[in-house]
């Protein structure tokens, strides 16, 4: 088990998360992509800009959050999160835009 100390320390030495970690694609802390079938179960242990940051359940959880569960909500489901990293869909809009007949 970390100590609280070890804990704090790599709260301070971490770098800014990732497009893939700010969209609950990987682990705030270990970098495990979700997306792979082997992935361990995530759990919501931040909010960032009105996004869930996820970590693998036990140690990543307690090192992101304190809780080895994390927060006590349901992660987005993963289709929801990797089409919310994808973006919006592009616009094919009207055949006739731009069209003056």
């Amino acid at each position: 088990m970390y100590s609280q100390e070890s804990i704090s320390g790599h709260r301070r030495g971490r770098p800014e998360p990732t497009a893939e970690t700010l969209s609950g694609l990987a682990c705030l802390i270990c970098a495990t992509d979700y997306r792979d079938a082997s992935a361990p179960e995530a759990v919501v242990v931040s909010h960032r800009d009105d996004r869930q940051l996820l970590a693998c359940r036990g140690t990543c959880a307690r090192m992101a959050g304190g809780s080895v569960d994390g927060l006590d909500e349901t992660p987005l489901p993963l289709e929801e999160r990797v089409r919310r990293h994808q973006g919006p869909a592009p616009h094919d809009g009207d055949p006739h835009d731009g069209d003056p007949s």
